[in-house]
């Protein structure tokens, strides 16, 4: 499979169409990002590297680094991380409270903020340096010093957290919330300000393409089985209340973010980072998604 042409042509045919979103403005930081900018890396399963566009350019990863901190605990809490939150689809936006109440303090799933800061309160459980430890596991999986947190964004994004400070008191209100609030979310807001690439974003997701088992870092990340239940996690909730919308068009497990990346695998036989800013009306990238739906129907294996 000659994966660079294959990119080139999906970069290609998108720039023609040029499908247009807006770029996410309830962060004011990522409001100044040029919305023209679009990158695709693909990596292989042997380490290989195929970009086009700005695929080496570093921009916002936000939400995605959820699929990183899920990683580090996923194994350690074992069945009791899955009585403090669910591995639903949500159904609604992102940010929602009122699910959290009706549910009582119990996230529909480690993707949506109310589920992240679950994670990220677990986190700060395990780890002496979450921020410092969270950087690290994603370098050693990246197979290089690659992150670095845009602490402008980082900022903006404190400025402006209202609605995850309530859910974090909700959260603590039925008892699912165990470290102090301002400290989780310090490390939330660092984790989701971190910056990568294209190319540095589809290294870090190798893993699951693998089986668990990262060939940069040279190790097994996370078994086989809980490989497997990241990648159903990804396809099932990692596009917000879009996740089934892009199930149907793309089919690949995969997670979003409102700077407008997407990472995704095809497990088995390569990961895949996608970058655009401008949005559609759910929070995911226009250009993204749709560079990945004709890339998916251009190759001739599916993940079905």
């Amino acid at each position: 499979m000659d994966y660079q042409k294959v990119i080139e042509e999906v970069y290609n045919e998108v720039l023609d169409e040029n499908p247009r979103g807006k770029v996410a403005t309830y962060i004011p930081e990522l409001e100044n990002v040029n919305p023209d900018q679009f990158g695709i890396a693909l990596v292989d399963l042997e380490g290989n590297v195929y970009g086009v566009g700005d695929y080496q350019v570093p921009f916002s990863i936000q939400s995605i680094s959820k699929v990183h901190t899920l990683t580090m605990v996923f194994h350690v809490f074992k069945s009791k991380l899955w009585s403090r939150v669910n591995v639903e689809p949500s159904g609604n936006p992102f940010n929602s409270i009122a699910q959290l109440e009706f549910e009582k303090g119990i996230p529909r799933n480690p993707f949506i903020n109310a589920g992240a800061l679950v994670i990220t309160d677990a986190l700060c459980s395990k780890f002496k340096e979450p921020v410092k430890q969270i950087s690290d596991f994603i370098n050693e999986i990246s197979g290089q010093n690659c992150v670095k947190i845009d602490h402008q964004v980082k900022n903006s994004e404190k400025n402006h957290s209202e609605r995850n400070t309530a859910m974090a008191y909700f959260l603590k209100a039925y008892k699912n919330f165990d470290n102090d609030i301002a400290e989780v979310l310090d490390v939330y807001f660092s984790h989701c300000a971190m910056e990568m690439s294209c190319v540095d974003l589809a290294k870090s997701f190798s893993f699951l393409a693998n089986d668990g088992y990262s060939i940069f870092a040279n190790r097994e990340i996370v078994s086989e089985s809980h490989a497997r239940r990241i990648n159903a996690l990804m396809l099932t909730c990692g596009f917000y209340d879009e996740s089934g919308e892009f199930a149907f068009r793309v089919g690949l497990p995969g997670k979003s973010g409102v700077g407008g990346g997407v990472a995704a695998v095809m497990p088995h036989k390569f990961s895949i980072a996608v970058w655009s800013p401008e949005l559609n009306e759910k929070g995911n990238s226009v250009k993204s998604v749709k560079a990945l739906e004709l890339l998916t129907d251009k190759l001739s294996f599916s993940l079905f």
